[in-house]
């Protein structure tokens, strides 16, 4: 009786053999009695849809800093806008097409740094710190700092923080604070050379460099997802923060983000004295 030769497997299968075999060989030699843990290799793969919204975001950073360069701030003011919605839509849509990966956010950290850190400093040190002499370029100087230091920690604290808040004003915000003010008065036309504007500036650039390495806790926005219900108040609101935007964009942002970068000393506050009436009320208890 004739038998039919079976026909070879293909090499792909036997790759796939061998892969398994090395993988349970690595997990033969790991001892599970150690505290470590596995961790998976991190994607290094580049995905060209979120990574162009972080070219754009750069793009626009660089823009502001071509205009502050031509004095012409309201354009740069505007452009730092730009670059934080473009910024913000990169993260959202890398995580909507599970296309996260190292290069990206190594790459959205150095955008941000041009854009939200170099970009504000530069403009607010053109436009009137400069008049301040060396404590212009100072406060500059502690801006700019203030936003690498930031980044850098947000991205070595990224998985171990909680995610409903951020450790530190963001450098978005930061950067919305002074550009928002230039924008406000440009609009209105305020004299730059009256001695006011400049020491606003300065102490707005101060506060912002010096909140966004601070341990004070803002809220991210990241626990609200595409599904998630609100209720009929939140989108009443919504529509007239669209109409509030859309009446006087200068003072509306400019109010908006001046109130989240407070909202970080309120919140901290608030949670000292409810620590403290929860302490005071135990002692009494235990009496």
């Amino acid at each position: 009786m004739k038998y039919k030769m079976r026909s070879p497997r293909p090499k792909i299968f036997s790759r796939n053999k061998q892969k398994r075999r090395v993988r349970i060989q690595d997990m033969n030699e790991y001892d599970a009695g150690s505290d470590d843990f596995y961790i998976r290799p991190r994607n290094k793969a580049i995905y060209l849809l979120p990574n162009a919204f972080t070219t754009g975001a750069l793009f626009f950073g660089f823009f502001a800093i071509v205009q502050a360069m031509n004095q012409r701030w309201e354009i740069a003011s505007m452009a730092i806008f730009c670059s934080l919605i473009l910024d913000g839509m990169d993260g959202r849509v890398a995580r909507m097409t599970n296309t996260q990966s190292a290069f990206g956010e190594q790459y959205d950290s150095l955008a941000d740094m041009v854009s939200f850190g170099v970009a504000p400093a530069l403009v607010a040190y053109e436009w009137a710190l400069k008049g301040l002499g060396k404590w212009g370029w100072v406060a500059a100087f502690i801006y700019c700092a203030g936003a690498a230091l930031r980044l850098a920690r947000f991205n070595i604290s990224t998985g171990t923080v909680d995610k409903r808040f951020f450790q530190g004003l963001p450098s978005p915000a930061a950067a919305s604070i002074v550009a928002g003010f230039v924008w406000l008065a440009e609009d209105n036309h305020l004299p730059v050379s009256d001695a006011a504007i400049p020491w606003t500036m300065f102490f707005l650039t101060i506060y912002a460099g010096i909140t966004m390495v601070s341990n004070a806790k803002f809220y991210s926005g990241k626990a609200l997802g595409i599904r998630y219900h609100v209720p009929f108040g939140v989108m009443v609101l919504l529509i007239l923060i669209f109409v509030l935007v859309s009446t006087y964009p200068p003072l509306t942002i400019f109010a908006f983000f001046l109130v989240y970068a407070l909202s970080g000393y309120v919140l901290g506050i608030w949670e000292y004295i409810q620590g403290y009436m929860k302490l005071k009320t135990t002692l009494k208890s235990e009496k």
